[in-house]
Order: structure tokens, then sequence, then C-alpha cells
């Protein structure tokens, strides 16, 4: 009875790895291959250096408008997420943003609500942007394959605007504040093709509903997983070291089967903590906490909750300066500089004279980041570590790192020049920068320390996958051949099946 049931565990094991597998090593396949494509081309994104590339120098002379008349306007009741001073071509305007998503766009010049602009204004934006030509208006967009996500939604409709270089780069400038939203270049738009939009299963028609593309992504992935495991353990029973086979083969099989076999025993480990990994990056079921900055956290390190910086006019900063953002640091009213090429300094917003905080005062508004909740560590990290490191984004040094002993046991990223915090990291963030960063990405700190390491590993690892992917593909479309010959040619009387 016992050998009965373990022999038909055996063959709903088999079948199930037959079948599903037939139908998934396509995927598993393209997601091989695309990944090593993203490797080298990510999806199209608008950098904060880029955007501020694209901005002209302020001009303080035509700012009319102060501060906290412009968070009266916008509506603002308490302290907002972001409130920043640029150039709109040759308008100066406020960007408000509130903790709910709302942004809104005021001209610093008469305190009007900018809510639509033209094309040709559009255009004049475009043309300062450092790799305009002639800039042309493309279309109006109101979503496609490179705006997709709801990120956008408050800038929609998007005019996109090619600016006539050799790279092809084309903008989407919002219709309604005026705001660069996205840049993307030639080769970027035909990689991706190549890349991220088969590997994150990422057509526009799926992906414009987020959370049925996620629900989709995390199905397939999941039925990926059965097969990741079946065949795995397919493999090792099916594997003879010791007593090996009657020609001395480890493997019953030959041809294409022996790859199968093999590849996947060799690799099979990598696909299914790939599979893994990629499921996990949904986070199902909410287990991972979010990136972002919560607003308590915001307002106790700022130190202050209410709509004002500066009731007059902001003096002009003694330097030039594309964008000025105005800020509450350990209950001390700020204006950060961002004055180009990366460069960013603190002034005095009242009087325009440069600022420097010390170590000491941020550490002191790191205190009150989270009322009753002490701080238990603060140190300068001057090299990449396990946590803070530039390989999915660039990343500020030095930076201050502050423990807090909240039961999350938080950590606070923040700059020691402008005194800003980049992140917010935690015990679950953590988890999932070993669990999905490090098993899909393969960004392990020795692998990243040795430049050509990680890439050595990874087009390693992705070719036993893709052996493993190709010759499943082969193996199944034979079965199906051999499936589709024996109904072809059944005897469907019955009197020829008992002759």
């Amino acid at each position: 009875m016992r050998k009965a049931l373990i022999r038909r565990a055996r063959r709903s094991l088999y079948v199930v790895h037959r079948w599903i597998g037939i139908a998934t090593c396509l995927l598993f396949a393209m997601w091989f291959v695309s990944g090593l494509v993203m490797m080298y081309v990510a999806f199209p994104r608008l950098t904060d250096s880029e955007r501020l590339s694209a901005l002209p120098v302020l001009s303080w002379g035509k700012v009319q408008v102060a501060p906290d008349r412009a968070m009266a306007i916008a509506g603002m009741e308490r302290y907002p997420r972001d409130l920043r001073l640029s150039m709109m071509d040759d308008i100066p305007v406020y960007r408000v943003t509130g903790w709910k998503g709302a942004a809104v766009t005021i001209s610093a010049i008469d305190g009007r609500l900018i809510d639509g602009i033209t094309p040709d204004q559009a255009l004049a934006v475009a043309r300062h942007h450092p790799h305009a030509v002639q800039p042309q208006l493309l279309d109006t967009v109101t979503r496609d394959q490179w705006s997709v996500t709801a990120r956008f939604d408050p800038l929609r409709p998007l005019y996109l605007i090619g600016l006539g270089d050799a790279d092809g780069t084309e903008l989407y400038v919002s219709s309604r504040g005026g705001e660069i939203a996205l840049d993307t270049t030639r080769r970027e738009r035909v990689w991706n093709w190549l890349g991220s939009i088969p590997h994150w299963i990422y057509p526009t028609v799926l992906r414009k509903d987020g959370p049925l593309w996620r629900d989709v992504v995390l199905w397939i992935s999941g039925v990926c997983l059965v097969v990741a495991v079946t065949g795995f353990w397919i493999g090792i029973l099916r594997l003879r070291l010791a007593r090996r086979y009657a020609d001395g083969a480890v493997s019953p099989y030959r041809g294409w089967m022996a790859w199968h076999h093999i590849a996947g025993l060799v690799g099979g480990t990598f696909v299914f903590t790939w599979m893994f990994s990629g499921w996990l990056s949904l986070n199902p079921g909410g287990a991972f906490s979010g990136r972002g900055l919560t607003r308590e956290i915001a307002v106790g390190y700022s130190g202050h909750d209410t709509p004002d910086i500066v009731a007059g006019l902001p003096s002009p900063p003694q330097i030039s300066a594309v964008e000025a953002r105005f800020v509450w640091i350990g209950g001390r009213r700020l204006m950060v500089l961002d004055v180009g090429g990366g460069r960013r300094s603190l002034a005095d917003p009242a009087t325009g004279a440069p600022v420097t905080l010390s170590r000491d005062e941020i550490i002191a508004a790191a205190r009150r980041a989270m009322p009753g909740v002490a701080m238990i560590s603060a140190q300068q990290l001057e090299q990449p570590d396990a946590y803070w490191y530039s390989l999915h984004q660039m990343r500020e040094f030095p930076v201050l790192r502050i423990g807090l002993d909240d039961p999350a046991h938080t950590w606070l990223h923040v700059s020691p020049v402008t005194a800003e915090i980049l992140e917010r990291s935690d015990d679950s963030r953590r988890s999932y920068r070993w669990l999905f960063n490090a098993l899909h990405s393969m960004d392990f700190p020795l692998l990243l320390r040795i430049a050509p390491a990680r890439d050595v590993v990874v087009w390693l690892l992705s070719a036993v996958g893709t052996i493993v992917s190709v010759s499943g593909i082969v193996i199944g479309w034979r079965r199906l051949r051999r499936w589709k010959l024996r109904r072809r040619y059944a005897p469907t009387n019955p009197m020829q099946t008992s002759r």
C-alpha cells in the first residue's frame, strides 16, 4: 500500500511538472534573457539630476509671492510634503505637494493657479533641456508604454516632445503644470522591448490597471515557482551518484532531456530563489513596509507643523540656483538650493545668507523624529556598505545613519550637507534587501566590491537557466507533437480497437 502511494505521488509530481512546465518554459526563457538586458538598460525614468539639468537659473527678481502665500493659495493647512520654487520657462513657480499626493503649481509672479499650459509653453520648457536641438511636439499623450504607471496621473495629459538630438531624446511635459515628467532615449525605447517590458509583463493594456497587473504577475510567478520546485525535486529523485545507471551515467536521460536534467540540478537553486525573490518583489500580503518617509517622522524631524516658512518675499541667495526648496529642520526654517551638477547648499530664506548645520544640530533634529523613541546610534558612512550602495540608484557619500529604538529598528539616512532625510529603513526593508535585491540581482557585498564579478556570476547563472528553459521548450514541443500524432492516428472505431 505504501509503495503504491509513493508511486502515485511520483506520477502526480511528474505530470504536474511536465504539463505546467510545457506551459511556462517560454516564460522562463524570456525572463532569463530579458533580465540580462535589464542589467545594462533600465526602464526609462527621470532622475533628479536630469530634471534639474533642464531647469533655467532662478530669476529671483520676478518673485512677487511669498512661500507662505503660495501654501495658503494651495490650501495647505499643515506642513507640506514638498514646497519648491523653480522656473517654468521664464516664469518662476511654486510647486506644492501635500501628504495625500495633491500637487499644485502657483505662479510666483501673481499667485494664480496654473492648471493648464499650451503646446507652445511646453516647447519653451523643453528648449532649456541640455540636449535640445530642435524641439518638436510629437503628440499629446494620456497614457503610453513609458508613462503607464499611476505616479503620472496628477500630471496627465502629457505633451510628448522630441528634442531633435542624435540620441532621439523625447520629453514628457505635463500639460497641467508644465513640469518635465519623464525623458526617454531611442536606445532605452528599443532595448526595453527586449528587457523590462517582457520581464515585468508590462504591456500598457495590462499595466494601466495596477491591481490587475499585480494579481496577474503574482499568479504567473506563483505557478512558475511550482514548476521550479517540482523540477528540482524530480531531478534529485532521478540522480544517481553512487549506484549509477547501467552505462555509468548519473542521469537516465539522453539528448535534450539530459541537458534539462543536469542543468536543472546545477541551476535549480538559483532558478527557485530567482523566482521566489521576483514573486516577493510584488509584496504579497503587504509583507514589507513602504519605503517612503512618513508624515509623522518628517514633522518630528522638522520640529514644525504649520504651513509657514517666510511671510515676506524670500531673499535671493548669494549663489545662483536652479531650484529652491523651503523646509524646516530641527525647528529652523531653511532653503535648500540646487545649484546644478549635483551640488546643493543651505541658505536662510529670510536673508539669503549661507547656512551650515553641524553634525550635532542634525543629530538633535533626528532625536525628535519619532517622539518618545530614543536614538541609539549615529555613524557617518564614508564608503558603501550592505545597505547603502550605488547600484540601483546613486547614493550620496558621506551620509549619516541614525538608528532609532522603535520596534521596527528604524534607520534614517541623512545628508550631512543639507540635513535632508534621504531614506528611511527598518527591519522589514532590510529583510527585503536580502530576500529581493540580493537573491534577484545578485548584489551581494562581495560581488559589488569586485567590479566584473557580479556580471560574470549573473551571466553564468542566466546561461544555466536559459539551458534549462530552452531544453524544456524542445522537450515540451516534441511531447506535444507526439501527443497530437497519437490523437490523429488513434482508432475511433471500437471494432478496430478489438482486433
